[in-house]
C-alpha cells in the first residue's frame, strides 16, 4: 500500500510540474476565409493567405482578438463585418474590412460602437437597404440599425426584442421574418424563434419556443441562415464542454406561425477544430455565399492556443494547430 501511495504522489508532483512549467497565452481568435463545392464542404484554399484578419490589423483600436463575420458583396466588392474585442474597455465594436476578390483583403475601420458589447453583426439587405441586427445582450434588447451610407454608416433603428439574446439570426421567407437566438433560462440555453410581418414589428415568440431546452450543442446560432439548394439551413455552435468546438448544420423542414421542424443536415458536424484537450482549436462561426455553380466562399473564425513551455530556461516554443473541414 505505501509503495502505490508513493507512486501516486509521485505521479500528482508531476503532472502539477508540468502544468505550473506551462504557461498558456489566451487564445487568439482570427478570421479565415475558406472555399469549397458546397457550404458542407469547405476546406483552406491555396490562393489564400490565412487568416485575413488578425487583432494586428485593426489600427483603430487596440483589438484583444476578432470574431464572428459576416460577408456581403455589393457591386463586385467584398465587405466583411465583424467583432473586434477593444482591450481597454474590454467592449466589442463592429469593424469593416474589404477586399475586391474575397482572398485578400484590407482592415476599413469601426463602423459601430456603443456604450455596451457589440459582437455578431447579423448583416443583411432587405427592399434596397441594408441593416443590421448585431448582438447586444449587454444592453438587454436586440436592435436594428440600418446603412445610411454604405458599408461605414449606421443608424439605431428600432428594438426588435427585450432580454438578453446571443447570437440573433434573422431571415426573411415567405412573406415573414424569423429571427432565431439563445437566451439563458433558469441556467439552462434555449433556442428561441420569433417571427413578424414587417422588420421593425411587433415580433411575437412562435409558439413552440423554445424550440430546444437544456442542449449546448445545439442551441446558440452559429453564423448565417443558409439558403442551399431551395432548401433552407441553421447553423449551431456547440459550446459544450468547452466553447467553440464545432458546428452543426440543420435542414429546416417545417417553418409557419403555428409549427417548426428540423432535421440534422449530415450524420455529424460541418467544421470542427482539430487536435484534443487543451491544444484544440475552436471554432463557433460560418457564413457561406455561393459566388457561382458549385463554389462557395465562406468566413469562419477559429482560435488557436499558443503555450512557452519553460523547461531549462529555453526559448519560448509555440505550436498552432489547424482546423479540419468534416464532409
Amino acid at each position: 500500500m505505501s509503495v502505490w501511495h508513493d507512486i501516486h504522489h509521485y505521479l500528482a508532483k508531476a503532472k502539477n510540474r508540468v502544468a505550473s512549467d506551462l504557461k498558456f497565452r489566451d487564445e487568439i481568435w482570427t478570421i479565415q476565409i475558406w472555399g469549397g463545392e458546397s457550404p458542407f464542404q469547405l476546406a483552406p484554399l491555396s490562393t489564400i493567405k490565412n487568416p485575413v484578419v488578425r487583432a494586428e490589423q485593426v489600427s483603430d483600436i487596440s483589438a484583444a482578438f476578432v470574431a464572428d463575420p459576416f460577408l456581403i458583396r455589393e457591386d463586385g466588392h467584398w465587405c466583411m463585418f465583424f467583432e473586434a474585442l477593444e482591450g481597454r474597455s474590454g467592449k466589442g465594436v463592429i469593424c469593416l474590412a474589404l477586399s475586391e476578390n474575397g482572398e485578400d483583403w484590407h482592415y476599413s475601420g469601426v463602423v459601430l460602437r456603443e456604450d455596451f458589447h457589440l459582437s455578431y453583426p447579423y448583416t443583411f439587405k432587405s427592399s434596397g437597404s441594408y441593416y443590421m441586427v448585431p448582438e447586444s445582450a449587454e444592453a438587454g434588447e436586440v436592435r436594428l440599425y440600418r446603412s445610411t451610407g454604405f458599408p461605414a454608416h449606421w443608424d439605431f433603428v428600432t428594438s426588435l426584442l427585450t432580454g438578453a439574446h446571443r447570437d440573433p439570426s434573422i431571415v426573411h421567407l415567405d412573406g415573414m421574418w424569423w429571427l432565431f437566438s439563445q437566451t439563458r433560462d433558469n441556467g439552462g440555453d434555449a433556442l428561441r424563434l420569433h417571427y413578424a410581418a414587417d422588420l421593425t414589428g411587433p415580433w411575437k415568440e412562435h409558439p413552440r419556443s423554445p424550440l430546444i431546452s437544456n442542449d449546448p450543442h445545439v442551441t446558440r446560432p452559429g453564423g448565417r441562415i443558409l439558403q442551399h439548394d431551395g432548401r433552407l439551413f441553421r447553423i449551431a455552435q456547440d459550446t459544450y464542454p468547452e466553447y467553440g468546438l464545432q458546428l452543426f448544420a440543420f435542414e429546416i423542414l417545417e417553418l409557419t406561425c403555428r409549427s417548426y421542424a428540423e432535421r440534422p443536415a449530415g450524420n455529424g458536424p460541418i467544421l470542427k477544430g482539430k487536435g484534443r484537450g487543451l491544444f484544440r482549436d475552436r471554432i463557433h462561426h460560418l457564413d457561406a455565399h455561393q459566388i457561382g455553380e458549385g463554389r462557395w466562399i465562406a468566413a469562419i473564425d477559429h482560435s488557436h492556443r499558443t503555450w512557452a513551455p519553460k523547461f531549462g530556461g529555453g526559448r519560448a516554443r509555440h505550436k498552432q494547430t489547424e482546423l479540419t473541414a468534416v464532409g
